[in-house]
């Protein structure tokens, strides 16, 4: 399954079903195929995606930073998905996805 995020304020936005699933459960989503995501909800899933991507930089070690070089990053899988978040608060205009 691929999640494809869609709003009137961006373009569409597209992930693997193993990223969307993780980015659905750190915003406190249920990962599913159909969704909605209302503006009053984006500053609390923006709060928690940008604590897990610094997370995730701050526990990099000598020892694990050659695979996680290789591999690619929740920082960049997200990013995107907060940028659409962004936008769509400022515009005032929901996510949703597999509709």
């Amino acid at each position: 399954m691929l999640y494809k995020f869609k709003s009137k304020a961006t373009g569409n936005l597209i992930m693997l079903e193993a990223d969307g699933d993780r980015i659905m459960e750190i915003i406190g989503k249920s990962p599913s195929a159909k969704g909605i995501m209302e503006v009053d909800e984006m500053a609390q899933a923006l709060l928690a995606l940008e604590h897990a991507t610094q997370s995730m930089l701050h526990s990099q070690t000598p020892d694990n930073n050659e695979e996680q070089r290789i591999s690619v990053s929740l920082r960049q899988r997200a990013v995107p998905f907060m940028d659409m978040i962004r936008r769509c608060i400022k515009e005032n205009h929901p996510i949703v996805w597999g509709v």
